[in-house]
């Protein structure tokens, strides 16, 4: 668990979001996460529209995103999130009870930061949380290999792989080749004999030449080019 280390990137309470259209799923999640002293939920939404309109008005750090629900679903909402202007910061983490490819091809396309099963356990929740809050990515074990191997078979051909990484220098081809397989900025640091903070600004160079909004997008380009492979 993570909770020590995002606890003290968090000087403040992660601000989370609850977006589900069922109230007993919000009522459970709130009940979990108002006992953890470096959790706040700030707000419940019921439609991917009330989700866009509470993150504005509430700025969280994590949005915990149903997919499923009347009107604007979540994907829609994470796009919209993503994608407006003062919600740079907002991190989504989305949740749902389907297992499906699709969804997580859209969720990541959308700007998600992270997929969970609604099955996950309450450990595994609350560490997704903290380290979504803390800008790294989280894709559930279970599915992310199977999920990535197939986007990357779906979209290879229309990546003209070799020439996206023409910006990188090859230190941040092997800095997005690490991050591909889930490393984190310590992690890192440690196989390239570089501080974490180095790690750090690799990483970020890496996102800014790539385009990529955080990690997530990093580890999906990392096996559409080939450097990672499942």
């Amino acid at each position: 668990m993570n909770a020590t280390t995002s606890a003290a990137k968090h000087a403040d309470p992660i601000r989370v979001l609850l977006v589900d259209d069922e109230r007993l799923v919000r009522s459970g999640f709130r009940l979990l996460l108002e006992v953890e002293d470096d959790i706040m939920v700030v707000g419940e939404a019921t439609t991917g529209s009330e989700a866009v309109e509470q993150a504005r008005l509430a700025r969280p750090d994590v949005v915990l995103m149903d997919i499923r629900m009347p009107g604007m679903d979540g994907i829609q909402a994470t796009r919209q999130i993503a994608t407006t202007n003062g919600l740079q910061h907002v991190r989504v983490l989305i949740l749902t009870t389907y297992d499906t490819d699709a969804y997580v091809f859209e969720g990541l396309q959308a700007g998600a930061s992270g997929f969970l099963l609604k099955d996950s356990g309450p450990a595994e929740l609350l560490h997704g949380i903290r380290v979504v809050a803390a800008g790294e990515a989280l894709l559930a074990p279970r599915i992310t290999r199977r999920v990535i191997a197939q986007f990357t078979a779906r979209r290879t051909a229309e990546q003209a792989a070799e020439d996206r990484l023409t910006v990188l220098t090859e230190r941040e081809r092997e800095v997005l080749a690490l991050v591909g397989t889930g490393m984190s900025n310590d992690e890192i640091g440690a196989e390239l004999f570089v501080s974490p903070a180095t790690a750090r600004t690799h990483v970020s160079h890496t996102m800014l030449k790539l385009g990529a909004r955080d990690r997530a997008q990093l580890v999906v380009i990392a096996y559409q080019t080939g450097l990672v492979t499942p």
